[in-house]
């Protein structure tokens, strides 16, 4: 069999990185390293290996996100094809084969693997429990309406895994960021789901908007992104935090007012700006904010 030329394998490669929208990473890192951080200064600000340490905890994250974006691009192809919204993704088009998602699955099924390893015996033996939870959300969908918060939960276990990755050890209080990153996932989860209600309805598959309808699925997104603002207080007070990781939580409380704003059960044409611009303005700032009060507590300001 001949081997494809490298250009061809780099053009999938890239054509893979489209499909999973590779950029959007950027939601769920911010809060896995945030978890490192505040676990380096639970430890007492000890420097030694912390960047080697951040490097792998990225790799860890870019790998299990494309993991479970491809699986999910893969098991969805057919709905996806069937979906007017979706049916020139790159499988059901027919831009990428099969062939090339399943290997890159697998190759990034490895890498996320192969970074837990270098981060210590307990991440490695947890990789496959978080690989299995990052995974099992593509077929949610087909039986529960819950599915928005197992997603919520595939993104929350990365700053308890960072803290993990830098302790060697669990703490109870990192559960506070874990239960804030799964409530505000599965809140703009739902509000991304709201443009798919009647498709969904239409072939008996399952979510919040589906079963509640447009308006009451846009109430539970709210509450839901309410009691997150409430476990990022809870963590604020938890470790002691500072005044500007209190400001932090005022700038996502603030942008999420916003990103609620751009949604009505009446009116779903700014769900992009609210799913994709807002909430990547969110994790950034949190994080800008939070390592801020992390590092002027490490210099004694």
């Amino acid at each position: 069999m001949a081997t494809a030329p490298a250009s061809t394998l780099w053009r999938r490669f890239v054509l893979t990185l489209e499909m999973i929208k590779f950029e959007h990473s950027v939601f769920a890192l911010p809060f896995a390293l945030t978890g490192a951080l505040l676990a380096w200064r639970d430890s007492g600000y000890l420097t030694a290996g912390l960047a080697l340490r951040l490097g792998f905890i990225v790799l860890a994250m870019v790998g299990a996100r494309s993991a479970a974006m491809t699986f999910n691009r893969l098991l969805d192809a057919d709905i996806d094809a069937r979906n007017p919204r979706t049916k020139m993704r790159h499988l059901p088009a027919g831009i990428l084969s099969r062939g090339f998602a399943f290997a890159f699955l697998f190759a990034s099924c490895a890498v996320f693997v192969l970074a837990a390893a270098m981060l210590g015996p307990l991440c490695l033996k947890l990789s496959p429990v978080a690989l299995g939870v990052v995974l099992i959300y593509s077929w949610t969908k087909r039986f529960t309406s819950l599915s928005h918060l197992v997603l919520g939960l595939a993104l929350g276990i990365a700053p308890a895994a960072a803290w993990i990755a830098v302790r060697g050890a669990l703490d109870w209080r990192i559960a506070w960021l874990t239960l804030a990153v799964m409530l505000w996932t599965a809140g703009f989860d739902i509000i991304y789901a709201c443009q798919d209600y009647a498709f969904d309805c239409g072939e008996g598959l399952f979510s919040l908007p589906a079963r509640l309808g447009i308006g009451g699925a846009l109430w539970v997104a709210r509450a839901f992104h309410l009691a997150m603002l409430a476990c990022l207080a809870a963590l604020a007070l938890a470790l002691g935090l500072g005044v500007a990781a209190w400001l932090g939580i005022a700038v996502v409380a603030a942008l999420i007012v916003w990103e609620h704003r751009l949604v009505h059960a009446d009116d779903l044409s700014r769900i992009d700006a609210a799913f994709f611009t807002m909430n990547g303005y969110i994790s950034v700032l949190f994080f800008a904010f939070w390592t801020a009060d992390i590092l002027m507590q490490w210099r004694g300001l």
